[in-house]
């Protein structure tokens, strides 16, 4: 039997709080709920947990100061931060502690399980990274050699380019959000770094373009995606 994504889960608004466990849990996740952020900074440690939803207005302890404890614990595992707050300083804050996801109050359930969700996929699609070998159409990637050929046509690939080319192809025909390369590959989604990408981007389509059948697509306000036939692993 598989086992059940668990979330860790901070509100200090008990009937929020107590709505959204029983929606999440009737929809398969196994809910761990604490009322404050003192309470959950002490849980959080004795817990094995895949992803956690932070209110931010919170007594005792804030949702920022909590985040910054649970990174400095797992630095990997995703957090969504539920708040009332809109101000874009707020927001910023938010990510710069590492939020990978932000939603403003009031939400719809659906919209958290549906942000939860593509979480969960971003975090195994990363862990497909290593990956050893990708069968892309008529071409052949190697992660580990940083080459892709056709035939005996063999181009060497950056660091940068082979490790984006290795998300595009983990999320094949899948949309490859651009935040989440950013930070994935560059560290932070900044001005610079996503024009750096961009032109990544362009370099990899010419060089996949000797198979008309691949395709990496530009879906607008969201990422990328690779579109290609029977992608093999």
């Amino acid at each position: 039997m598989e086992e059940k994504v668990k979330i860790f889960m901070c509100e200090d608004d008990e009937n929020l709080g107590m709505l959204l466990r029983e929606y999440l849990q009737a929809k398969g996740y196994d809910v761990d709920l604490f009322p404050d952020g003192e309470v959950g900074s002490k849980a959080f440690p004795k817990g094995q947990y895949d992803t956690c939803i932070l209110d931010v207005m919170m007594p005792k302890k804030d949702g920022f100061t909590l985040a910054q404890e649970i990174r400095a614990i797992n630095a990997e595992i995703p957090i969504v931060f539920l708040t009332a707050k809109t101000m874009k300083e707020d927001i910023l804050e938010g990510f710069k502690i590492g939020a990978d996801d932000y939603l403003t109050k009031p939400f719809s359930m659906e919209e958290l399980l549906l942000r939860i969700e593509a979480i969960l996929r971003r975090v195994n699609g990363k862990k497909t990274k290593d990956v050893a070998f990708y069968k892309i159409g008529k071409f052949g990637f190697d992660t580990q050699k940083q080459t892709l050929s056709l035939g005996d046509q063999v181009s060497k690939l950056t660091t940068k380019e082979s490790e984006l080319l290795g998300l595009l192809c983990s999320h094949a025909n899948e949309i490859l959000e651009r935040n989440y390369a950013l930070k994935t590959i560059w560290g932070n989604d900044n001005y610079f770094n996503a024009r750096s990408m961009d032109v990544y981007i362009t370099k990899l389509r010419k060089l996949l373009k000797d198979d008309r059948e691949i395709e990496i697509i530009n879906i607008h306000g969201k990422g990328y995606k690779l579109i290609a036939p029977g992608i093999m692993e």
